[in-house]
């Protein structure tokens, strides 16, 4: 005898694919408030220091640069660019590192 409505009777899993579906959208509600939660907070990244900062937001915003007057050599430049560049991929590693952290499944 064929019966409509799939398997069991329930349609593809009945009361089990409903709580499927409400573990999934409770994910992606979590998953959202995680990613709001980043994207409302700063990440500053450092160097020797203190002496070079760089402050971000969430979004991967820069927000503020920070350089000590003592580390200015107008004789080496390329050094001060260094610094520079440093703090701000400390300042990346920070935000790729809590986004690993609270999204882990979503590709960044």
């Amino acid at each position: 005898m064929y019966r409509q409505g799939g398997f069991g009777g329930g349609g593809f899993g009945g009361g089990n694919m409903q709580a499927l579906m409400k573990q999934a959208q409770k994910m992606q509600d979590d998953m959202a408030k995680a990613k709001a939660e980043i994207e409302n907070s700063t990440f500053t990244g450092t160097v020797s220091g203190g002496l070079v900062e760089i402050t971000m937001s969430g979004k991967k915003d820069v927000q503020k640069v920070t350089i000590k007057p003592e580390i200015v050599d107008p004789e080496d430049i390329e050094m001060l660019e260094d610094m520079v560049l440093a703090a701000f991929n400390d300042a990346m590693k920070k935000i790729r590192d809590i986004e690993a952290q609270k999204l882990p499944n979503l590709p960044i």
